[in-house]
């Protein structure tokens, strides 16, 4: 049976990145924001092979991590530097921390499907001891990974010898105590969980709960809520597969909890829809708690109106009072308490309305674009074509296009806003929108959690940019 994805011919995901741009911004007199450029990290390479390109970004709870995923099924990390950290002002500068394989190719002989290693999702814990725990999936399975500091050694044994071998019980003539010595840092990520065998289809989501015990697994079809404790066995919460699959008319795109309340999750759909569900009411969650859709105005209706009208990303803000929904072509912001409309519709790239068209010919319709908050939900990031990315400031609701360039050369080279021209005389710094490069994209982004910085996933780069203060 195919996927439900392959049907509604969803595309595939991107991945992981070999480099770091640092920039800072700020905020000029008459409200519009100004960017340079600040660090490299990593070599710049036109040679991309599909197993570099970024898949995922996200930071941890603290903001001091940041993780990315790769088609290749790697995971890096990186870690902010201490000296920006504590500098004045303080700077938004990451190294690379740790590198580790975080899943493998496999192929399912039952069904005779090539399982990729490419990592769709990475969710962190927050941190209870000095280790740090993650989430990771591909299209099939879920780990748990413990990351760690090791910087002293025990030597002294009893029983083995220094480089580990065993030694002969008659050669041992007096008790030695162990001491531990100081060594060199590592950093040591040993998975602690695998989460199998739960998802027919292609987990496109997951997310942590509150409680920080519990956490769901979304696939095309179903939502599965697992105990980080338990592996062999999750209870099935929301399963929208209809008896006859002649009859699919949706899937599940994106799936996430309540920062705050732990019995309260939404899931967003193919079909434009957000429900949400309150698993006090009932063990089961088919039956949704309320439904957020925005009627659907006849002036716009087309043959794409459905494509586009779905949902690639959802994401509840901090506060726990709105979230955000990113379908094709804008970002929705939506209040908790109303279920009718948006409160706040933003524009990404409307001028991509009358290319539909050929945007459908080369699939590019069906790219999934996510959206994310800014720490203190006054302001949303989302991605664009020719590795454009917007920022919508909910406050003064002004709007910035920027782009994550590779040709910036100097630190501190400031990054103009970009501007597309949809028609007519071309001004000097627009461009048209028949030069947009779509191979370009931004997928990913994310937001620090308590500063203004972000992070932008273009092909196998990865930059960062920082508010200057």
């Amino acid at each position: 049976m195919k996927s439900p994805s392959n049907i509604m011919r969803q595309s595939s995901l991107t991945k992981l990145g070999s480099m770091i741009n640092t920039a800072v911004n700020k905020r000029a007199g008459n409200g519009d924001i100004q960017w340079c450029f600040s660090q490299v990290k990593g070599t710049l390479e036109d040679d991309v092979t599909e197993a570099d390109i970024i898949s995922c970004v996200e930071f941890n709870h603290d903001g001091d991590l940041l993780a990315t995923g790769d088609k290749g099924g790697r995971v890096v990390i990186f870690q902010r530097d201490p000296i920006s950290k504590n500098s004045i002002p303080r700077r938004g500068e990451y190294n690379v921390y740790s590198t580790f394989q975080s899943h493998e190719p496999e192929f399912d002989y039952l069904k005779s499907l090539e399982i990729e290693e490419k990592i769709n999702k990475i969710r962190w814990l927050k941190r209870k001891n000095p280790a740090h725990f993650l989430l990771s999936t591909n299209d099939k399975t879920i780990k748990l990974w413990k990351v760690s500091e090791r910087d002293k050694r025990v030597e002294g044994y009893n029983t083995k010898e220094e480089n580990g071998a065993i030694r002969d019980p008659a050669c041992i003539t007096a008790l030695r105590v162990p001491t531990i010595k100081p060594m060199e840092l590592m950093v040591e990520a040993s998975p602690r969980r695998i989460f199998a065998n739960a998802h027919t289809y292609h987990i496109n989501s997951i997310s942590v709960n509150s409680d920080q015990e519990t956490y769901l697994s979304a696939d095309d079809l179903r939502i599965n809520l697992w105990h980080l404790e338990i592996t062999d066995q999750s209870f099935n919460i929301v399963d929208i597969k209809p008896t006859n699959m002649e009859e699919l008319t949706e899937v599940i795109t994106a799936a996430e909890f309540h920062p705050a309340e732990c019995n309260v999750l939404v899931y967003s759909s193919s079909k434009g829809t957000i429900r949400l569900c309150d698993m006090r009411s009932a063990a089961l969650c088919d039956q949704h708690s309320k439904l957020f859709e925005e009627p659907e105005d006849p002036t716009n209706r087309s043959f794409f109106s459905e494509i586009i009208s779905s949902i690639s990303d959802v994401k509840l803000s901090n506060s726990g009072r709105y979230m955000i929904s990113r379908d094709y072509l804008s970002v929705k912001v939506w209040d908790l308490q109303m279920e009718t409309k948006p409160i706040e519709c933003y524009p990404v790239h409307e001028y991509l309305r009358s290319k539909l068209c050929s945007l459908y010919e080369n699939d590019c319709i069906f790219d999934k674009f996510e959206c994310c908050w800014s720490g203190n939900d006054s302001a949303i990031m989302t991605g664009s074509y020719n590795n454009f990315f917007r920022v919508f400031d909910r406050t003064t609701k002004r709007d910035l296009t920027l782009e994550a360039a590779r040709d910036i050369a100097k630190p501190k080279t400031l990054l103009k806003p970009r501007k597309v021209c949809t028609g007519g005389k071309r001004k000097k710094d627009e461009i048209s929108v028949d030069c947009l490069d779509f191979n370009k994209k931004i997928l990913h982004t994310a937001w620090h959690p308590s500063e203004n910085v972000v992070a932008v996933a273009a092909t196998n780069n990865l930059f960062l940019f920082q508010d200057k203060l």
